[in-house]
């Protein structure tokens, strides 16, 4: 039997051990010959040898995740001892390729905003993404959130938009709820089908593996593992928005996208994206990505119309 002492450096320990030590008795269950005592930074160790190198490798593989994410939990335990887990998984930049279509077609950041918003997702557990239409920002974050789906770095996509123009009421519109919502979370349909092949779309549609979740029927649920996406959240309130942001749970990544001068809310000023950016733009582990006209990566001719009627707006 061999004794051995790990001393963690530069790093708070709760932020390994996790709370109540939840991180680290998941470790410590893998290893149930092993003998491990945590007091303060030092992790004591006693057992053999093979089984130390082991603890220390997995541990080290913690901490290396813990610096690409805001907080590391039980599932990142889970994660490192499963056999498709891949270390890298958690970086991404440049022009890598976020996820291939169901052509083949590598999807990756088309600019440098775009790699701004990759980076983002990997540093924070919220992002803002914010910008004209035409570019990119909901078919990255729909990219990301599949990519994270196939590495099984969460369990299930939610994908949410308020409604505005059924005034969030669905009870009126016929058929299911899945129905209902259909119409206004098309362009969310349209992206995850360039990158998940149709039959296996609808299985996860059925497993609740993809659920969609109208904005109006979030409140009370706590999303873990989960990567959640809020779309046109220009029309949303700051209630409303609280109340989303709010449904964070465990392990979950949520983005945020929208576009202020596409606000389609009776009065203008009731809309919330503004002020919630704002209110949590000191916050750690909250990131806001600006995209501007020039980040335009549909047509040439959109760039132009954008820019058109931000100036006849303006001139108004």
């Amino acid at each position: 039997m061999v004794k051995e002492t790990i001393r963690l450096e530069a790093i708070d320990p709760i932020e390994i051990y996790g709370a109540a030590n939840r991180n680290l008795e998941a470790l410590c269950s893998y290893f149930p010959n092993l003998k491990v005592a945590a007091r303060g930074n030092e992790i004591h160790l006693d057992g053999s040898q093979d089984e130390i190198e082991t603890f220390k490798s997995k541990l080290t593989m913690l901490i290396e995740r813990r610096r690409h994410k805001t907080a590391v939990t039980p599932y990142d335990v889970e994660d490192m001892f499963d056999p498709d887990a891949r270390p890298d998984r958690y970086r991404l930049s440049g022009d890598a390729v976020i996820v291939h279509g169901n052509d083949g077609k590598p999807i990756k950041a088309r600019n440098r905003t775009q790699e701004e918003m990759v980076k983002a997702y990997f540093e924070n557990d919220l992002i803002f993404a914010v910008g004209p239409a035409g570019t990119g920002k909901t078919y990255i974050a729909i990219a990301l959130a599949v990519r994270a789906l196939k590495n099984r770095e969460i369990k299930r996509i939610i994908l949410t938009r308020p409604a505005v123009e059924a005034g969030e009421r669905l009870g009126f519109l016929p058929g299911d709820l899945k129905d209902k919502l259909d119409p206004y979370l098309q362009p969310l349909y349209d992206a995850l089908g360039d990158m998940i092949p149709a039959k296996r779309l609808q299985e996860f549609m059925a497993e609740g593996t993809i659920q969609i979740a109208p904005l109006a029927y979030m409140r009370g649920r706590t999303l873990d593992r989960a990567c959640v996406i809020l779309d046109e959240a220009q029309n949303t309130n700051l209630g409303q928005l609280k109340m989303f942001l709010t449904r964070m749970g465990c392990d979950a990544k949520f983005i945020v996208t929208g576009d202020a001068s596409q606000i389609d809310l009776p009065n203008r000023k009731d809309s919330g994206l503004l002020k919630g950016i704002d209110l949590t733009k000191d916050i750690k582990g909250i990131k806001t990505i600006t995209f501007r006209n020039e980040d335009i990566v549909r047509h040439p001719l959109v760039a132009k119309i954008v820019k058109a009627f931000d100036k006849g707006t303006t001139q108004e």
